[in-house]
C-alpha cells in the first residue's frame, strides 16, 4: 500500500495564523482568550503551543480546527481561509472516551474514512490496518474501546486521525490525563511515528518538559489573555535529553519567559554550547 509522505518544510507555511484575536462567552461576560497572536507552521513541523492555563492555547487549536471564529485576524491553511471544520484538520483530544464504544478498534479507524467518502471499504480497511500497525495495535484490531487502557485509546485516536491524511494533526494535551510512565511512552511513540510518516503536528501543552521533548518549534504564550512571548527552535532535544544540563537550562529560561515581568523576562544569554534559538516577540 502506498501512502503520501509529507516532505521537508517548504518556504511557504502550510498554516498561517495572522494577528488573531479570540473571545468566548461565559454566563457572565465575554472573555478575551488571545490578543494579536501570529505564527507560521511549515510542513512536517512539530509545532507546540505552550503556556499556562487560560492563555488561549486550546482556543487557538479550536479556531484552527474551524470551531471558533476569530473576532479579528485570519487563519489560512494551504492559502485558504479557515471558516469551518474540515477533514484537512483532525483533532486528538485529552479525553479517552472519543471513540464510539460499539465499534471495534479497526472500525473506529475506518469510520471517518467511510463517513467522509474519502475511501471505499477495501481502501479504508487497508489504511486503518496500516496505521494500527504503526501505533502497535494490530493485535487489538477486533477489540472494543472499553477493553483498552487510556494510552491504547489515544493510540487508536491518533491512528484514526492520521488515516485521514490531514494537512495538520491537532493534539490538545492528548497525554495530560495519563500516568507519568505511560505519558513518557506515548511521547516516544509519537516521535517515532512522526519520524516515519512526517506528518505536520500542532500540539498543545502546559508542560515545559513535554514541549521540549515533542516539539521542533515552540510558541510561548503569556498568561491570560494569550500574547506571543517568544518562539523557540527545540529540534535539538529529545527523550534522551530529559534531565540533561542543556535541557534543564532551556526549561528554566522558558519558565522565565513565560512568567517573569517585562524587565526580567529576558534572562542572561546561555553559553554558545547550550543556547537554542530564541526569538523574543514581546513581553
Amino acid at each position: 500500500m502506498t501512502l503520501k509522505i509529507q516532505s521537508a518544510p517548504n518556504v511557504a507555511p502550510i498554516l498561517r495564523v495572522d494577528t488573531v484575536n479570540l473571545e468566548y462567552r461565559t454566563h457572565h461576560r465575554v472573555v478575551r482568550a488571545t490578543h494579536d497572536v501570529s505564527f507560521d507552521v511549515f510542513t512536517a513541523d512539530r509545532f507546540v503551543l505552550l503556556g499556562p492555563s487560560g492563555c488561549g492555547k486550546s482556543s487557538l487549536l479550536k479556531a484552527i480546527g474551524g470551531f471558533l471564529p476569530p473576532i479579528s485576524g485570519s487563519i489560512k491553511l494551504a492559502g485558504e481561509t479557515v471558516t469551518q471544520p474540515g477533514p484537512d484538520r483532525l483533532m486528538v483530544f485529552q479525553e479517552f472516551d472519543q471513540l464510539p464504544p460499539w465499534k471495534t478498534v479497526l472500525e473506529n479507524v475506518m469510520f471517518p474514512l467511510l463517513a467522509s467518502g474519502k475511501a471505499r471499504r477495501k481502501e479504508a480497511r487497508e489504511r486503518a490496518e496500516y496505521f494500527l500497525d504503526k501505533v502497535g495495535l494490530t493485535a487489538f484490531a477486533d477489540a472494543y474501546p472499553h477493553t483498552q487502557s487510556g494510552g491504547m485509546k489515544q493510540r487508536v485516536a491518533i491512528a484514526r486521525a492520521l488515516a485521514m491524511e490531514p494537512k495538520v494533526l491537532l493534539m490538545d494535551e492528548p497525554f495530560a490525563a495519563l500516568d507519568a510512565l505511560t505519558r513518557r511512552k506515548m511521547q516516544e511513540e509519537l516521535l517515532a511515528l512522526w519520524d516515519e510518516v512526517r506528518f505536520t503536528l500542532l500540539f498543545v501543552t502546559h508542560s515545559i518538559e513535554e514541549a521540549l521533548v515533542v516539539g521542533s518549534r515552540i510558541l510561548l504564550l503569556s498568561p491570560h489573555p494569550g500574547r506571543v512571548r517568544a518562539e523557540i527552535n527545540s529540534h535539538q532535544f529529545g527523550i534522551s535529553d530529559f534531565g540533561g544540563s542543556a535541557f534543564q537550562q532551556t526549561a528554566q529560561r522558558i519558565h522565565h519567559l513565560l512568567f517573569d515581568d517585562a524587565d526580567s523576562a529576558i534572562a542572561p544569554p546561555l553559553s554558545a554550547a547550550v543556547k537554542p534559538r530564541f526569538k523574543v516577540v514581546g513581553g
